[in-house]
């Protein structure tokens, strides 16, 4: 079964931490959103390992929207 990690609010997707393939554990930072002029992480909220990205560097997402699809 397939987790979605989401974002925590409105931004814009400033870095991606991690790749596909990478192992991840409950509050590792995954990819850093930018918004109001703050780096705000996006973390893990299960262990998995990405599949893969739904979204990448320079996209503007809001709040809930899926970021990271785990395994």
């Amino acid at each position: 079964m397939k987790k979605t990690i989401h974002s925590s609010m409105a931004g814009t997707i400033w870095k991606i931490v991690k790749g596909p393939g990478d192992a991840v554990d409950y509050g590792d930072t995954v990819a850093i959103l930018e918004s109001m002029k703050m780096e705000i992480p996006v973390e893990a909220d299960n262990s998995g390992v990405i599949a893969q990205f739904l979204v990448k560097e320079g996209d503007v997402v809001d709040d809930g929207t899926p970021i990271v699809e785990l395994e």
